[in-house]
């Protein structure tokens, strides 16, 4: 089954290939410059040194060599480009140091020259939120509006202490406060983080990425901390020998963060790009191909993919795909609108789902929605669903799903209560043959949702061999949440 979408090379996230030939049309390729700014953190303004794993060329250690013309180094990087694809369009990369620290004229002079040159579609301006000014601001904006601009934010973190430890100088308020002025004049918006940070825990990384979410960003960039010689981060790691991400660490992590970051935001980068010569730790940053390939690998076997931990129905879709067989028998006990339905005979081609709904709307949508799909291994029946055991004969049934509530654009008034959802499912437990499982979705978010959430819990405890599993995707009591019950088998 094919449960992702944004890519065009079979990946389980937004790539930014994707994106571009869509956008374009084409192939677009990123040239990297160096047109010679400094940092507010390096030149004593906001605090001196720079973070502490920038190296001496800021962060731009592949892009051209600032004593250059910006016209030579991006015909240098272009003729390399160019041997490599033809009819391609290009984006011009403004990424060593801080872009928008300078003068406005100064800024001018530098952006405005580069969208002259042939077949440059778009900038892209990397910097730090504390370094745009209001009159910079004015000018990005009227870019934006000749140009596809996108303003690369470097956030590294949410937490402030790590922060203060790495030197970024500035306040995640700031960088919020920052990111709502660009998106308020519609510029796109791509942040870098940085895992592996000293003494970040797994799940600092991942909140890190929950907080993006609740912003208004286009796109990300994951990268590793890479400790390379002569930084103060190098001086750091001689001195403590913090705990530095092992190549199968780091992939778990991302691929956390992958499954919690929101589908449209795209994936610009997903691994830290160090010099080889200039590198300490970690060497398997070096391999970055089979960094990406065990990326893909993890999410394959995990079978999941960007976003996939925002909707408990994904998970509910997952052990779907995971445990069914095409020759198997189930049971839809919540038609509603189709989706499990049609979700479920996909899966099992060669056997039967049968469904049930006491709403003639939810038989007709269901109905409907089979036949654009060209689908005829489902049975529908109109009836509630504690008449099951009157359709279907015990232990022949591999999986029952329970989406509660009310249908979905109908009339909320009818809705499962909790009587009939556990005398249904002291049915479906007898239906089962010795390897089904019972998926039911709860939502405590309405009163009757929640008196049955606490009813069907309340009888859960009193199940005795079985195995009941709970899935969550969000500490907010209100949101849905998974219910799997198992059959233990005891000696």
């Amino acid at each position: 089954m094919n449960l992702f979408n944004n890519t065009n090379s079979n990946k389980r996230y937004y790539t930014l290939d994707y994106f571009y030939k869509k956008h374009f049309g084409c192939k677009v390729a990123k040239i990297s410059l160096n047109a010679g700014f400094t940092c507010p953190n390096i030149d004593g303004k906001v605090g001196t040194g720079g973070c502490i794993y920038c190296s001496k060329l800021g962060s731009g250690d592949f892009a051209g060599n600032k004593l250059d013309s910006l016209d030579k180094q991006f015909n240098d990087i272009k003729k390399i480009i160019d041997q490599k694809w033809s009819n391609l369009k290009y984006i011009a990369y403004f990424q060593a140091n801080t872009n928008t620290y300078a003068p406005l004229e100064v800024l001018k002079e530098k952006f405005e020259k580069v969208l002259t040159f042939k077949d440059v579609v778009g900038l892209s301006i990397a910097t730090r939120c504390d370094s745009i000014s209001n009159e910079c601001l004015d000018y990005l904006e009227d870019l934006n509006k000749r140009t596809y601009l996108t303003i690369e934010l470097g956030l590294q973190t949410i937490h402030e202490k790590t922060a203060t430890l790495i030197n970024r100088c500035h306040s995640l308020a700031c960088f919020t406060d920052m990111v709502e002025k660009l998106r308020k004049r519609k510029i796109n918006v791509v942040v870098h983080i940085i895992n592996g940070l000293p003494y970040e825990s797994k799940q600092m990384m991942i909140e890190t990425v929950k907080y993006l979410n609740k912003l208004d960003i286009q796109g990300i960039k994951i990268h590793m901390l890479h400790i390379l010689k002569g930084t103060k981060l190098a001086k750091i790691y001689n001195q403590e020998k913090f705990h530095v991400l092992t190549k199968e660490e780091y992939i778990d992590i991302v691929c956390d963060q992958l499954e919690n970051l929101k589908s449209n935001i795209v994936i610009n980068r997903i691994t830290g790009d160090p010099k080889e010569d200039d590198l300490i730790e970690p060497n398997w940053l070096i391999k970055k191909v089979s960094i990406l390939n065990d990326i893909d690998k993890c999410l394959a076997k995990r079978n999941t993919y960007q976003g996939f931990n925002l909707s408990i129905l994904n998970k509910v879709k997952q052990i779907m795909d995971n445990h069914l067989k095409p020759n198997d028998l189930v049971i839809d006990a919540t038609m509603g609108n189709g989706n499990d339905t049609l979700f479920l005979a996909s899966l099992v081609t060669k056997g039967l789902v049968y469904a049930f709904d006491i709403q003639t709307k939810a038989i007709n949508n269901t109905k409907k929605l089979l036949k654009d799909n060209n689908i005829n291994n489902v049975k529908l029946i109109n009836d509630n669903h504690i008449k099951m055991n009157n359709y279907i004969k015990n232990n022949t049934i591999s999986l029952i799903v329970f989406n509660l509530g009310y249908l979905p654009n109908g009339n909320k008034k009818i809705t499962t209560n909790y009587k009939t959802t556990i005398e249904a499912l002291k049915q479906s437990l007898q239906l089962l043959n010795s390897k089904g499982i019972v998926l039911i979705v709860v939502y405590p978010g309405h009163s009757e949702g929640y008196l049955e959430s606490i009813k069907l819990n309340e009888y859960l405890k009193s199940l005795n061999n079985y195995k009941v599993n709970y899935y969550y995707n969000t500490d907010n009591k209100s949101a849905p949440y998974l219910i799997e019950i198992k059959k233990v088998f005891r000696n």
